[in-house]
């Protein structure tokens, strides 16, 4: 009778596959734990780009320091300078008005030189800004008439009186060699304004003065050494 084959062999074998099995099945389940772990890091991913696109100055208006910033700035911009009250310019033109004998005050004061010369000095009392006329209207005590202008005294520009500020003309009172005549003593003067028949008193600094048919003015002027001239 042959000899009946050992089933230990075969035992052996189902031992290693239900070891191979075994192993697989924990292969299987390691890899799903895995994946599990790999689902569960995404939102950290998802987080890191939501921190990058905060901290980016471009991920929107107002977002972050930059935006603070910007939106300081814009504030600073637009907040407009202070507005302080202001004070009329006596200066300003629509407030300039002539020189006369309402708002002036006149002195009359003979020269040592240049020799039989006067200085008229007219002061701005008023409290804005006066134009004075071309020139004075001189009228001494018992003269005839007033005395003509010296043309080449004019001035290149009219001459202009803050508040407090003077003017000045030049009087030729006599020829000095006897070319004017005889001529005569004057202890008053009135100074006038063209374009007004108002004459204001002058001041005159000496009991009196000698005046003959030689008697001229000049311009006011802003100077008195050109008034002198």
């Amino acid at each position: 009778m042959p000899t009946p084959r050992l089933r230990r062999p075969r035992t052996r074998r189902f031992a290693a596959t239900t070891l191979a099995l075994a192993a697989f099945s924990l292969t299987a389940c390691n890899t799903g734990a895995s994946g599990v772990r790999d689902a569960g890091a995404a939102p950290a991913r998802d987080a890191s780009s939501t921190t990058e696109a905060t901290s980016n100055p471009a991920a929107g208006p107002g977002s972050g320091p930059t935006g603070a910033t910007g939106s300081a700035g814009k504030g600073s911009a637009a907040t407009a300078p202070e507005k302080h009250g202001t004070t009329a310019d006596p200066d300003a033109p629509d407030r300039r008005v002539p020189c006369t004998a309402a708002n002036t005050r006149v002195t009359a004061a003979p020269v040592q030189r240049p020799l039989n010369h006067m200085l008229l000095t007219v002061t701005n009392t008023g409290s804005t800004l006066c134009d004075l006329p071309a020139y004075p209207i001189a009228r001494f005590e018992n003269a005839q008439s007033v005395p003509p202008v010296i043309e080449n005294t004019k001035p290149q520009a009219v001459v202009s009186l803050r508040p407090g500020a003077k003017g000045y003309a030049g009087v030729v009172l006599s020829a000095g060699d006897g070319s004017g005549g005889a001529g005569y003593s004057a202890r008053s003067l009135q100074i006038g304004f063209p374009g007004t028949d108002a004459m204001v008193d002058a001041a005159l600094q000496t009991n009196k003065v000698h005046i003959d048919d030689a008697l001229r003015v000049t311009y006011w002027q802003s100077d008195p050494a050109d008034a002198l001239q």
